[in-house]
């Protein structure tokens, strides 16, 4: 556990660890947090910070943050990971925060990146040591915080959101790289079109960006890295993407939306992200099915059929040749006219059945496959539909005897939900009569 900053004219440090920045004023991407007037920034100035939960995407300055705040506060900085450390490593870590205090006074500032890989026994070990002082506790994340991390961590450390880079914040970055005495300093030239397309293949991540800067240095032809090198060390490298985390339901939950709001561009590209991210398509095409009913209902029942023959053809052909037919859905679902009244029906009704408990089938409409049952009233007076004028039994009724009757189904006045609206009002004045 070594403290702060070493000496950055260290040429093994790989290049991402000598550019990391030293002062805020260096930090880029992150003025929603660190700018003037943020309390952020105001806590760091002032020499008083608090602990704290830093959320966001790999390469967004966490570690960093950390230890600038370290160093403002001229706070000894240890620094674990949850992936390696356990229990043990914080009570040694807690000790070593308790001997700085008595030898100097000076608080200790904890940083755990990874911190939602502890788990909840783990997490509370910090709780009675970030309570009486002894720790100033930073934690970095790229989960949700809100699901990863234990309540009463959280009420003892306030989240901040740290945003992906953009690729001028990148491109930036890189340039000051390859000139700063601490980096390159001009060893090996770049061509603007090889320094943007290493910007944007690092897809918001400053570190991702300055290994493919170091990676293409090494691969320079005559002092100098173009454009071609450049596609040669980003070849093959995936956009920012979690199967499993936020970036990976936020993004279904645009496409969802997207053709819930009838856009079929926009859907387009959001399948387009994910698939480019490695989401599993059959995952998608089972969403597509769900948002088949819940979004279109029936206002077009081909849609349901259609995305059930979106998933069929995934599974025969495979990728890519599958994604096609996965797209095809996409833009049909959001083109079709919209309703959620089956939806809506469905959950007012499951609400009831909650409500009015196990009331008893009312015995016309119970089965009577014994004579015994028969007996028992099982069916008397059952009126068969198709025995009626137009196959509608008109005043019969189907709820339980002690529930009033309920209308869950109203029908939207588009596609073919319009027709069942009408029929639905037909047979409706029928039974009044």
């Amino acid at each position: 556990m070594k403290d702060l900053f070493e000496d950055s004219s260290k040429p093994e440090r790989p290049l991402a660890d000598r550019m990391r920045p030293t002062v805020l004023a260096d930090l880029a991407g992150q003025a929603h947090l660190v700018g003037e007037g943020r309390p952020l920034r105001q806590a760091i100035d002032t020499g008083r910070p608090h602990s704290m939960v830093l959320w966001g995407p790999p390469g967004t300055g966490k570690t960093t943050l950390a230890r600038i705040v370290a160093a403002t506060a001229d706070a000894h900085f240890i620094a674990l990971s949850a992936v390696m450390a356990g229990v043990k490593d914080v009570r040694q870590a807690v000790a070593q925060a308790q001997q700085v205090r008595a030898a100097s006074g000076r608080q200790t500032l904890l940083f755990l990146d990874e911190v939602h890989r502890f788990n909840k026994s783990q997490q509370d070990a910090f709780l009675p040591f970030i309570e009486d002082g002894t720790l100033l506790f930073v934690g970095a994340t790229t989960e949700n915080p809100s699901f990863e991390l234990n309540n009463a961590l959280l009420s003892r450390a306030r989240v901040y959101v740290l945003r992906a880079l953009d690729a001028a914040g990148i491109q930036s970055i890189l340039e000051n790289a390859v000139s700063a005495s601490h980096g390159l300093a001009g060893s090996v030239g770049f061509s603007q079109q090889a320094i943007e397309l290493l910007a944007v293949a690092a897809d918001g991540d400053a570190r991702r960006a300055l290994n493919f800067l170091e990676i293409a240095a090494g691969l320079a032809v005559d002092g100098q890295v173009d454009e071609s090198v450049a596609r040669e060390v980003t070849s093959g490298s995936a956009r920012r993407f979690d199967k499993r985390g936020d970036a990976f339901y936020d993004q279904i939950s645009a496409l969802h939306k997207s053709i819930r709001g009838s856009d079929p561009d926009a859907a387009l590209y959001w399948l387009a992200r994910m698939l480019d991210g490695g989401s599993d398509p059959l995952y998608v095409a089972r969403r597509m099915i769900r948002v088949a009913s819940e979004d279109i209902g029936n206002a077009d029942p081909r849609a349901l059929t259609l995305a059930l023959n979106a998933w069929e053809a995934l599974e025969r052909l495979g990728e890519p040749e599958g994604e096609l037919a996965l797209a095809q859905v996409v833009v049909y679902l959001a083109a079709m006219p919209k309703s959620n009244a089956v939806y809506r029906a469905f959950v007012a009704a499951r609400e009831d059945a909650a409500k009015y408990g196990s009331m008893d089938v009312p015995l016309h409409l119970r089965n009577a496959p014994t004579a015994l049952m028969k007996d028992l009233g099982h069916g008397e007076g059952y009126r068969y539909a198709h025995d009626e004028d137009d196959g509608y039994a008109a005043g019969e009724g189907y709820f339980p005897d002690d529930m009033p009757a309920q209308r869950y189904y109203h029908p939207v006045p588009r596609g073919l939900e319009q027709r069942i609206a009408e029929r639905l009002e037909e047979l409706r004045k029928r039974a009044a009569k």
